[in-house]
């Protein structure tokens, strides 16, 4: 089995309740992946925690970041958690450069520290798909459904992933 390299980068996916500023946060950690990613003991992987942002405060030295990682790594096939307001703009960037990697981007609209469920319906949904696709691209998968970069918006007004 191959192993898969997920790349956590924030976004409202990891957003948990800071107490002592009334507010929601980014972490510098991976627990709501962690807390996923236990449940798949037949699966191997390498979690790598970087950026720790929210996709609206993403730039472009932050797309380096993620491009400079994925180059850097053996792996073939790649899961990125992502914020959903800028997934569409990070998946554009890495298809501009990456070529001969599988990469998909998933997020969430709700914190996992909230509702677990749409978060660990994405990445299961995310993983399970990268399990066996075979032709490199640059995919989201979202709400149930999983295509090509190109293929699925964010629909604000209905707050879901949709095909274009």
């Amino acid at each position: 089995m191959e192993k898969i390299l997920i790349m956590n980068t924030g976004g409202t996916f990891n957003k948990r309740y800071n107490p002592l500023k009334g507010e929601l946060e980014v972490p510098k950690d991976g627990m709501a992946v962690e807390s996923i990613l236990r449940y798949c003991p037949n699966m191997q992987y390498t979690l790598c925690n970087l950026i720790h942002k929210d996709s609206l405060e993403m730039n472009e030295e932050d797309r380096e970041e993620l491009l400079k990682a994925i180059e850097a790594s053996s792996s073939h096939k790649i899961l990125i958690i992502h914020g959903t307001d800028t997934m569409d703009v990070t998946a554009s960037f890495l298809a501009l450069h990456v070529k001969n990697k599988i990469i998909t981007l998933t997020g969430a609209m709700v914190p996992f520290s909230i509702d677990t469920v749409e978060a660990t319906a994405n990445v299961m949904l995310a993983l399970g798909d990268l399990h066996v696709r075979e032709n490199n691209g640059v995919y989201i998968a979202m709400h149930g459904r999983v295509a090509a970069h190109t293929q699925l918006y964010k629909n604000r007004t209905k707050g879901v992933f949709e095909p274009s």
